[in-house]
């Protein structure tokens, strides 16, 4: 059968009231203004909503299957699909994109979700909150061009949450915070403004925070399996072994994740320079433009220690980020470089051996 989606391409026909199949798995004008009508039907468009080690699992208008690996694809991209050879499937350009240096000694850069509209960083009321780990996921949301809202889990618990709620507003002024219990109806209503019908959303966050619970709670069904805390240092045990949207019944799509015992950033210098904004600025007002911010006279960051203006440990913290982002960046080039010159290397092989034999 050939599917007609003209009403997706720009200037196509005005939307219908009920959302088309495409479009409850987050199709927009973003995406359809890629490519054109004969393309749509002849790879028809699908989403890859959830990546198994046997393949990627792509649902689109009456699709519902996995295919091979192949396409450099990750959770949330929009692919289309090639019946034929489905690992040559083309892979839609991002509206964003979340990644990481890849866990281990290794220096591959890890993917983790594509086209998400609002990151919800996750942490909880109790000996689990930690600022420096906010500010990495805030960076990395910036990074991605990615719209991030701190959300505090186990209000219910904490004898007192104003502590928690003023250290997290302190890690970026254009971040939302919201305190909550992650059960029952709550999340639903103080999550709304965000979960609206064709968004994607998702809960990035340590293990045992409460990202499925939330999940759940925005489902309306207890169909992913949580578990509690240890007592003994309030750190979760793992639930999620898998990146997978779930789609809510008001229309929005949700990401849950398995908890990130790593998170090395790369690339991500945009993002870190968001978050430290208050930083930044006073580094650009420094008497010298190479300031190292250490012993330098007319160093504008060490007169707001001085004063009191900046916290020496959030000064610790931008420069750890900022090295560390510095490293790895600097090393994933490098292995790219490596990698370009290997391919290089093989291919005069080749040649050669195909040469020597004429």
């Amino acid at each position: 059968m050939v599917r007609d989606y003209s009403a997706f391409l720009p200037g196509g026909a005005p939307a219908r009231r009920e959302p088309t199949a495409l479009e409850r798995l987050g199709w927009g004008p973003a995406f359809a203004s890629q490519i054109d009508a004969d393309a749509l039907t002849a790879t028809p468009p699908v989403r890859v909503v959830a990546v198994h080690r046997s393949g990627l699992q792509v649902a689109g208008d009456g699709i519902d299957e996995t295919i091979p690996p192949g396409p450099d694809a990750t959770v949330g991209d929009w692919l289309l699909l090639d019946r034929a050879r489905p690992r040559s499937s083309h892979v839609l350009e991002r509206k964003s994109l979340i990644k990481r240096r890849a866990p281990g000694t290794g220096r591959e850069m890890q993917l983790i979700a594509a086209n998400i509209d609002t990151v919800f960083v996750v942490t909880s009321c109790n000996a689990d909150f930690n600022v420096a780990r906010l500010e990495r996921y805030v960076a990395l949301a910036f990074e991605a061009g990615i719209e991030p809202v701190i959300v505090l889990t186990k209000a219910d618990l904490a004898e007192d949450i104003a502590p928690y709620i003023e250290e997290a507003r302190k890690v970026s002024e254009r971040v939302p915070v919201v305190a909550l219990d992650a059960r029952g109806d709550e999340p639903e209503a103080a999550l709304a403004d965000w979960c609206k019908p064709g968004r994607t959303v998702a809960f990035l966050g340590s293990s045992g925070v409460g990202k499925s619970t939330l999940t759940n709670a925005l489902l309306g069904s207890q169909a992913i399996a949580t578990q509690g805390i240890r007592e003994d240092d309030a750190r979760g045990r793992h639930t999620t072994t898998r990146r997978e949207l779930h789609a809510t019944p008001g229309g929005c799509l949700v990401l849950d994740t398995p908890g990130m015992r790593e998170l090395q950033l790369t690339d991500a210098a945009a993002g870190i320079a968001d978050v430290f904004e208050d930083i930044e600025a006073l580094a650009a007002t420094c008497r010298f433009a190479d300031c190292r911010h250490e012993t330098e006279p007319g160093c504008a960051i060490l007169a707001a220690i001085e004063d009191g203006s900046v916290n020496p440990a959030r000064l610790a913290r931008w420069r750890k980020l900022q090295a560390e982002d510095a490293f790895n960046s600097a090393s994933l080039a490098e292995r790219r470089e490596k990698d370009r010159a290997f391919g290089k290397l093989v291919h005069s092989a080749v040649k050669a051996k195909f040469r020597s034999k004429e």
